[in-house]
């Protein structure tokens, strides 16, 4: 096992001796500053990374010239799961059930930090090589059938992606549904799982496997005018003078911030650095669209990224 492996798998281990150490604490005991335990989050997150060190493991053993790609896509899906961990295992989680900005900080952490970069750690084409022979024969043709393949292309599709991207985070905002999901841990569960998939699903249409169809231009496109409607709903919470979630309203005064100065912060937060991630990855994509454009005579060699 690989030095790079033993760091993946250390990684692991810390996680799990943190979610069990929190678990132990009782609900009056654990604060805002310590992990919170979910098992079955713990359980996902660790599963997610065990078979992705399997999968790395058995495709390094057999390639010899991709290795170094190997590498920096197993650097990337590490720094996604990590930002994924940090999210929904960290203080975060719970400070986000008293700070609308802390709320804002998790659900950017999952669509425009955790989402790309485990998009181009490729684990789908990782996780296949995890599994037995057999099994990763029968996987393959589920995915093949027709009521698995049909629904996949359909969702995959750049327009589809940037669709549902946009009416998860558009939807999810609407007063009675944000706040019902802070009331209730099953919604809750739901809106985190939503924001994360159609972000996964965006970022596969313009960064990965599904982009190899999709012109660096109508990329761009998609990410310029993400980064626009996303830009629009924060700065329509920054510059509201009225608290669109009351719920946020009982910890008036919490850590200096007023309810409506904690609206105002999650909304910049969106506004600002929330557009960073589309407009570089923009910027990226620009830059290679005019490297193609100057040699129209050699097609592209960039691997894609996608898993």
């Amino acid at each position: 096992m690989g030095p790079f492996t033993m760091r993946l798998l250390t990684c692991v281990l810390l996680l799990g001796m943190a979610g069990v150490a929190s678990g132990h604490a009782t609900s009056a005991d654990r604060s805002i500053y310590e992990w919170t335990f979910e098992p079955w989050v713990v359980v996902c997150l660790m599963l997610s990374m065990g078979l992705y060190i399997a999968g790395v493991a058995r495709l390094a053993a057999r390639v010899r010239q991709g290795r170094a790609l190997l590498k920096k896509q197993a650097a990337c899906f590490a720094a996604g799961w990590c930002a994924l961990a940090v999210s929904l295992v960290s203080p975060l989680d719970e400070l986000g059930s008293h700070l609308f900005s802390a709320h804002m900080v998790q659900h950017e952490m999952l669509m425009i930090v955790a989402a790309p970069l485990l998009v181009l750690g490729r684990p789908l084409a990782v996780w296949t090589w995890a599994i037995r022979p057999d099994l990763r024969v029968a996987v393959g043709s589920i995915t093949r059938h027709p009521l698995v393949h049909a629904p996949w292309r359909i969702m995959t599709e750049p327009i589809s992606a940037w669709l549902l991207h946009a009416a998860a985070l558009w939807l999810w905002h609407v007063p009675a549904l944000f706040q019902a999901a802070l009331a209730n841990e099953a919604v809750h569960a739901a809106q985190h799982a939503s924001f994360l998939a159609t972000a996964l699903l965006f970022w596969w249409a313009v960064l990965g496997q599904s982009a190899r169809s999709v012109s660096n231009g109508a990329s761009v496109v998609y990410l310029f005018t993400t980064m626009m409607h996303t830009a629009a709903l924060g700065a329509l919470l920054t510059m509201s003078d009225k608290l669109w979630y009351p719920v946020y309203a009982a910890g008036n005064g919490a850590f200096g911030l007023s309810p409506i100065e904690d609206q105002q912060l999650g909304g910049l937060i969106m506004w600002v650095p929330g557009g960073l991630p589309y407009l570089i990855a923009g910027l990226v994509l620009c830059s290679r669209w005019l490297v193609d454009e100057r040699q129209p005579m050699h097609a592209s060699t960039t691997p894609g990224a996608g898993g």
